[in-house]
């Protein structure tokens, strides 16, 4: 771990508290740590394996309040501190406060079995029902398998007469085949019958939704977002795609479904958290001291583009898909899906500008994570923390070096980056 030397005047600015001569102020403040917690969806970007780090930048400057985590994605934060603070998990997509109450809010003594036997007969109804031409064998030649998955992503055009075939309709061929699709609409189903009919609460509704996600990553023939599918070209690529075609959803989702209820009745205890859908400058406006963790997009590539899968399906909505020059978009994606400031070269400065100033307006502690290879640079990211920030902040950085996932977006499955935290300490006036 490595201070990062910065200028800056110590009385009528900003405190920039590092230089070469000085350690670390993360080694005076080491407080283990956090608690071992399962990952439930591949993400891009997830702090898991450097929570560590973050945990002890957090501890530098949280005294009290909640820790607010501000763009919670796939809610690693919650995961890792759930036990130790009182989280204030927020994101503007919808499937990551489901996570949120995964990982904060306890459950009561739900049957996975009972949902998967309650399923069984809405899946049995849709998926018989569909031409054999959609079923695949054990084996086939190329142009036979290919011959099947046309005739699933030819689903797209039917009609259905029953209210849950989204994923069926949507999704068939693509990152799953029509029989896990149909599973998938199932399985969502009965979770909102039972959610409706009061047989399962707010949180034990989430942890069933989580629990699905987790099956429909699992099952993908992608690699691990859905930002495009794969399409079979050769007989290798055919044979791993079709060992995916093969994985069984109900299964995948009852095994899952035991370990995680174990889990979750050993680890999650509600302390006050509190769970969020808003924009990170609205959530700002209602938050008041404490800390706020600060994780926004690195990159120009919208998260929205390789999760909206898990967002279709916490709306269920049946969203306009994004049609380019007269075709369907491969990777089917919602017209509606969230474009992050923060990815966008032109909005990035402003949008910093407003997360420090909502901070500011907060009175609250900051601890923001990025990035050496980011859209903007870290000596422009503390130029604007100093001017948003004014004398009221202590502010120092540190940087640890790390392993990013590509998630199959370049040749390299792991990425050598320079993991950046902005420390932003409230001194008052």
């Amino acid at each position: 771990m490595k201070s990062i030397p910065l200028e800056g005047k110590v009385k009528q600015e900003v405190v920039i508290a590092m230089n070469n001569s000085l350690p670390s102020k993360l080694s005076e403040n080491l407080q283990p740590k956090t608690r071992p917690f399962p990952q439930l969806i591949k993400y891009m970007g997830s702090k898991a394996k450097i929570i560590d780090f973050i945990s002890d930048a957090i501890s530098s400057v949280h005294t009290d309040g909640h820790l607010c985590d501000l763009f919670s994605g796939s809610c690693s934060l919650s995961g890792a501190l759930g036990a130790k603070y009182n989280i204030h998990t927020n994101d503007i997509q919808r499937y990551s406060e489901h996570l949120g109450s995964f990982y904060l809010k306890p459950i009561s003594e739900i049957s996975g079995e009972d949902i998967v036997r309650s399923a069984k007969t809405a899946f049995h109804r849709s998926y018989m029902s569909l031409p054999k031409s959609v079923m695949y064998g054990k084996s086939s030649t190329l142009a036979e398998f290919n011959k099947v998955e046309s005739a699933n992503r030819n689903l797209i055009r039917r009609e259905f007469a029953h209210k849950y075939h989204l994923f069926l309709k949507y999704y068939s061929g693509t990152w799953w085949s029509a029989e896990q699709c149909a599973w998938i609409d199932a399985l969502k189903q009965v979770i909102d019958r039972k959610k409706k009919s009061g047989q399962l609460n707010d949180s034990d509704y989430s942890f069933c939704l989580c629990i699905l996600m987790h099956a429909m990553a699992y099952s993908s023939q992608g690699t691990g977002h859905f930002a495009q599918y794969r399409d079979a070209k050769t007989n290798e690529s055919m044979k791993d795609i079709n060992i995916y075609r093969q994985k069984n959803i109900p299964e995948i989702f009852l095994k899952k479904f035991e370990q995680l209820k174990t889990w979750s009745h050993e680890h999650v205890h509600d302390l006050g958290h509190k769970i969020t859908h808003l924009d990170y400058s609205d959530c700002l406006s209602t938050f008041c001291g404490g800390t706020v963790y600060a994780d926004p997009p690195y990159a120009f590539v919208h998260y929205s583009r390789f999760y909206h899968a898990f967002e279709t399906l916490a709306l269920y909505d049946y969203p306009e898909l994004q049609v380019k020059n007269g075709r369907l978009v491969k990777g089917r994606y919602r017209t509606d899906r969230h474009q992050s400031p923060f990815s966008i070269r032109s909005k990035a400065e402003h949008a910093f500008a407003k997360l420090f100033s909502g901070v500011r307006f907060s009175r609250s502690n900051l601890v923001l994570s990025y990035s050496n290879s980011a859209l903007i640079s870290r000596d422009i990211l503390h130029r604007i923390a100093k001017l948003e920030l004014g004398t009221n902040y202590e502010i120092w950085l540190e940087d640890k070096e790390h392993q990013h996932m590509t998630m199959g977006r370049s040749d390299e499955p792991m990425k050598d980056v320079k993991e950046l935290v902005v420390i932003a300490k409230y001194i008052g006036a």
